[in-house]
């Protein structure tokens, strides 16, 4: 027999057991944050998601129902690494949810329903400092005591990040996926100083050496050796290589650069390339006797923040009867220095030092990058999402990733307006603690040489 002095649901009994559990939650529970998502993105046929966000957290008071899924035997190893499947089931007050949580989003975009917690979202749990994944939503347990419900039950799994759009402005919210998924690194460049260089002029010295045959089959660089004069400093240069076409292990020579003119040369000398594994190279040596050319370039100051070899101008002769301009090509420290000039021509006809001009870096650096902002690259329009920013070291950490970014283009935040240029970057770096794509990679490298057009065997 029921209690008679109980009307087995008028609203006065009902509001009294929606306050007790509410006082129950806030005595017994913890502090969660519920974070809607915004489906921004989907499949017209199956809806399936290709693009959501969460830039919402909203903290609420619930109770840990069941943590099976924090106990032994969730965390599963596989020989594609470890799965971790922890589980949570928590117990939220449905009057503080359409009161509180349901006034604040119905009203905003992109959002599925409002009228309660929906499987899709995301659960913030301070106890492990994890988000957690709503999978299923029970309304109606306990079934309509006295004639309504009073609680949503939330059965949650680990969240597995998929390049979902976090920023809700909570750092402790924000900070659980700040490292997760494909991350690029990116070095950047700020304003950097202008490079110099001197150089002296010689009688006798090399002027220019013509590549007359290729070569191939190099898999490396040959040594370039150049015969000595009969009384003065003997010349050096080096060899650029360049892929042959269709194959991507065997290099021809491309072009020899001369690193030192040398002096006192009277004589053509011979030129020999040693070792690199290929055959057939040939070239020419030209010298300037009729006249002086530009002798060795020593750099005095390398600059700083060179991300694309500069140009270089070799002021001109003054024997305008006979004169050739000295030319030559810039290298590029990993550092973003000059290390090096290197000459394609020394020129004839100097009866003084020449005097050297090396452009300016161009690079740019202004402002900061904020978290979670777009940047874009000037040069490929390729954009990303900012992960880190840190403007001591020029590293920018970048995250979904649409398209190829290059060395010497502009990035530039569309939040902030900062604009750097890109000195470096790596995109192999996923941050995964158990990821062994590399060693996969690696040990299948070792078995299947993929150089070759078909590595299963020709048809």
């Amino acid at each position: 027999m029921l209690n008679p002095f109980f009307l087995q649901g008028s609203s006065g009994e009902q509001g009294l057991i929606q306050d007790l559990i509410n006082e129950h939650l806030r005595m017994f529970g913890v502090e969660i944050h519920y974070l809607p998502r915004k489906y921004i993105t989907e499949k017209t046929i199956i809806k399936e998601v290709i693009e959501s966000s969460f830039d919402n957290a909203y903290p609420l008071e619930a109770y840990v129902a069941n943590y099976e899924g924090y106990a032994e035997n969730t965390d599963v190893l596989t020989k594609f690494g470890i799965t971790v499947s922890d589980e949570l089931t928590l117990i939220v007050s449905a009057e503080r949810f359409d009161l509180y949580i349901r006034n604040l989003i119905k009203d905003q975009d992109n959002i599925k329903s409002s009228v309660r917690p929906n499987e899709g979202d995301l659960i913030f749990f301070p106890l492990g400092d994890k988000l957690f994944e709503v999978k299923f939503v029970e309304r109606e347990k306990p079934f309509y005591q006295l004639g309504k419900n009073y609680v949503y039950e939330l059965r949650c799994e680990l969240f597995e990040y998929q390049d979902e759009d976090i920023d809700t402005g909570i750092e402790i919210v924000d900070n659980v996926i700040k490292d997760q998924g494909y991350i690029a690194t990116l070095i950047l460049a700020g304003i950097g100083s202008t490079a110099t260089a001197v150089t002296s002029y010689v009688t006798g010295g090399v002027q220019k050496i013509t590549l007359i045959n290729d070569g191939q089959g190099y898999t490396s660089a040959p040594r370039v050796a150049i015969s000595p004069p009969i009384s003065g400093t003997t010349a050096t240069a080096t060899a650029i290589m360049t892929a042959r076409s269709g194959l991507t292990k065997a290099y021809s020579i491309d072009k020899v650069l001369i690193t030192n003119p040398g002096y006192g040369y009277t004589e053509v000398p011979q030129i020999y390339f040693i070792g690199g594994g290929g055959i057939g190279a040939k070239a020419v040596v030209g010298i300037a006797t009729s006249s002086a050319s530009t002798g060795i370039v020593t750099i005095t100051n390398g600059g700083s923040k060179y991300t694309t070899s500069p140009s270089v101008t070799f002021s001109s002769p003054s024997n305008v009867s006979y004169a050739v301009t000295a030319t030559g090509v810039a290298v590029v420290s990993a550092a973003g220095t000059i290390s090096e000039i290197r000459l394609t021509n020394s020129g004839i006809g100097y009866t003084i030092s020449p005097i050297i001009t090396i452009s300016n870096p161009s690079s740019v650096g202004t402002g900061t990058y904020t978290y979670n902002e777009t940047v874009i690259g000037s040069a490929t329009s390729t954009t990303a999402i900012v992960r880190e920013w840190n403007a001591t070291t020029g590293k920018l950490e970048v995250s979904i990733i649409d398209g190829s970014f290059v060395i010497g283009e502009t990035l530039t935040g569309l939040g902030s307006s900062a604009i750097y240029t890109i000195s470096a970057v790596n995109t192999d770096n996923l941050v995964d603690p158990y990821a062994q794509n590399d060693l996969f990679e690696t040990e299948g490298d070792s078995i299947t040489d993929f150089s070759e057009r078909n590595p299963f065997g020709e048809v």
